[in-house]
């Protein structure tokens, strides 16, 4: 037994000169019996007496469950932030307060990063000593590696690695860990919401409703300005594009304020539509006017694309059918100051097409010269049902066409599940329009909407022999006349 120990004595000495004082024994005893291959009875009775008398350190382990709440939450439907409290085992060293920032900036890498969380810690014990909590991930073991201790001899500071005891509430933890701990295990967590202005939208699974007031809740309390937290219940409606919706936590107060691409909106989330996932796509159509361009908005909404180009000097004509939506255009239009440079309208998108796009195009289109520099946008932001609206384009116009660069350009938006939904919503068009886009139009993934859902824009020149219906001949006979009359009569029912 004396040369057992001795052997013990010397394999620390040899195998951990570096290491802190308070080494992992079970490391030692792991060597000796593999040195000495002999009495592996003894080297079992030996270890279960010595360290199962030790403190207990399965906390100081690299787990990830280190720093979740108390599991004592799982299930909990009506929040009590109490029960979230948890007290786990963290390595820590006593440091000379003079000293802290020192060591601080030399043991970056192994100093608890958690935010939160205090880095350092007053010793209750001693008023000139600090505790410097490190990262129990990074020190699993609870002893520093050769390189911290050479940094820490450096500074006179004893490398020893101290236990210390910190207490976790429920300010400490981050809302996917809380979400995690209290929906039953296996269960997707969703924590990720739209932010419109003071509102957060969430769009929750079946499985997460009976905690939606408790997520609610949570999502109020882990993102400073957010007053409001409510949730879609049914899909947007294709007419308004609203949907219905419930508040689950906070003041409900669904009248807020945004900002877009420098712009500030005001507008009634509850209805009216508004997206803040859109607004790099808002900033790519605006940035691809100039001044001087005229823009038709057939689905305006409160105005993401028609004030922005009214700022950037451009004549806008908006439209919307929701009136609630015509009612915050106008308003926004006023709070930017381009109300006198915005023409809005409260119609259905084929009326405003056929009404003022249609008289606009008419007066404007003849009057371009080939030097002209003034270019046509429509944009038809209504991605279910887009699409279907651009049979209004055929023979829109009467008369002869203009110049190929003045044809208008569209910017259509759809929603396609095809395998190929570039090819998907190109064909659709194609349909609409009664002729081929093939080598006349571009396509733009806008984002991905679900899984094997994209949206889409599609640009194009609108073909002149789409465009435009030719007159009969001045020289026609009478009766030719009236049949060319009668036939342009039948054909507009037709498209209608």
């Amino acid at each position: 037994l004396w040369r057992l120990g001795y052997r013990a004595r010397l394999l620390k000495t040899n195998h951990f000169r570096t290491a802190a004082s308070n080494t992992s024994f079970p490391a030692v005893w792991m060597l000796l019996a593999q040195h000495s291959g002999r009495i592996p009875g003894l080297f079992v009775v030996v270890k279960k007496n010595t360290f199962f008398t030790m403190p207990e350190t399965v906390e100081d382990k690299t787990n990830p469950e280190l720093y979740l709440p108390h599991p004592g939450v799982r299930g909990m439907t009506l929040l009590n932030r109490e029960a979230f409290k948890r007290t786990v085992v963290v390595p820590a060293l006593k440091v000379k307060k003079e000293i802290v920032s020192s060591v601080l900036k030399s043991l970056k890498q192994s100093v608890l990063q958690r935010p939160g969380l205090k880095r350092v810690v007053e010793d209750p014990e001693d008023e000139e000593s600090r505790f410097v909590i490190l990262d129990p991930h990074k020190i699993p073991e609870f002893s520093l590696g050769e390189s911290e201790q050479q940094v820490l001899k450096q500074l006179s500071v004893h490398p020893e690695v101290s236990k210390y005891h910190l207490e976790l509430t429920y300010e400490n933890f981050k809302s996917e860990e809380i979400l995690r701990a209290v929906l039953p295990e296996g269960q997707e967590v969703t924590s990720g919401f739209s932010r419109i202005g003071h509102i957060a939208h969430l769009n929750l699974r079946d499985h997460q409703l009976p905690y939606r007031h408790l997520i609610g809740q949570v999502i109020m309390d882990k993102n400073p300005g957010i007053t409001c937290v409510v949730n879609k219940t049914s899909i947007i409606d294709s007419t308004y594009r609203n949907f219905e919706m419930e508040v689950l936590a906070g003041e409900n107060n669904l009248v807020t304020k945004v900002k877009e691409n420098n712009t500030a909106y005001e507008l009634d989330f509850s209805k009216v539509y508004w997206n803040p996932r859109l607004s790099t796509e808002h900033g790519r159509i605006v940035e691809l006017l100039k001044p001087g361009d005229v823009l038709f908005d057939v689905f305006a909404g409160i105005g993401p694309f028609a004030i922005p180009a009214a700022r950037r000097k451009c004549r806008v004509f908006a439209n919307d059918l929701n009136p609630d939506s015509y009612a915050w255009l106008l308003h926004n239009c006023k709070l930017n100051k381009v109300d006198t440079k915005v023409k809005a309208f409260n119609m259905d998108g084929r009326d405003f097409l056929r009404g003022p796009v249609r008289e606009e195009l008419s007066k404007e289109l003849p009057l371009l010269t080939e030097g002209q520099k003034t270019a046509f946008h429509i944009v038809m932001n209504l991605p279910a049902l887009a699409v279907e609206f651009l049979d209004v384009f055929r023979h829109l116009l009467v008369g002869e066409p203009c110049s190929p660069a003045g044809l208008p350009t569209v910017h259509c938006y759809g929603f396609s599940k095809h395998s190929n939904p570039t090819r998907d919503i190109q064909e659709r068009a194609e349909a609409s329009l009664g002729t081929s886009l093939a080598g006349r139009c571009s396509t733009f993934l806008v984002r991905n909407v679900a899984p094997n859902k994209e949206m889409l824009c599609l640009s194009f020149q609108i073909p002149a022999d789409v465009l435009y219906k030719r007159p009969c001949p001045d020289e026609a006979k009478p009766a030719s006349k009236r049949l060319c009359t009668s036939q342009d009569s039948s054909e507009e029912k037709l498209l209608s």
